[in-house]
């Protein structure tokens, strides 16, 4: 399992939206990816806890994982780093992407929840 809470949302997150994209980093991430990502800070991890069939949880919104690309995991451990996509998989997979379903963006503000399951 993977649990944080966002402390900060950066001022170019909605323009992602028509992309159907979420883009997270932790709080050590530079200013000018600050700018269009959800930074959050970890409070729990455990090995390769994003996993295709697994669950992403966003407060009380509730995914489930379709695709996870081969470095995911590690840049979410590392970084605090995952491109999370709210939609259908086309073509290949970049290695730190998510894949999720259903094809709707979540609500996220400041104090809200990410869990992976």
């Amino acid at each position: 399992m993977y649990k944080s809470n966002v402390i900060e949302m950066g001022s170019l997150v909605e323009s992602f939206k028509e992309e159907m994209l979420v883009i997270l980093f932790g709080p050590e991430a530079p200013k000018e990816l600050r700018e269009v990502s959800v930074i959050h800070d970890c409070v729990q991890i455990s090995e390769n806890p994003v996993q295709e069939g697994g669950l992403l949880i966003i407060d009380n919104q509730e995914y489930s994982i379709t695709a996870v690309g081969s470095s995911a995991n590690q840049n979410l451990k590392e970084l605090g780093h995952i491109s999370i996509y709210f939609n259908e998989i086309e073509g290949d997979i970049l290695p730190g992407a998510v894949f999720v379903s259903p094809s709707s963006m979540p609500i996220i503000k400041e104090g809200s929840t990410i869990i992976f399951k």
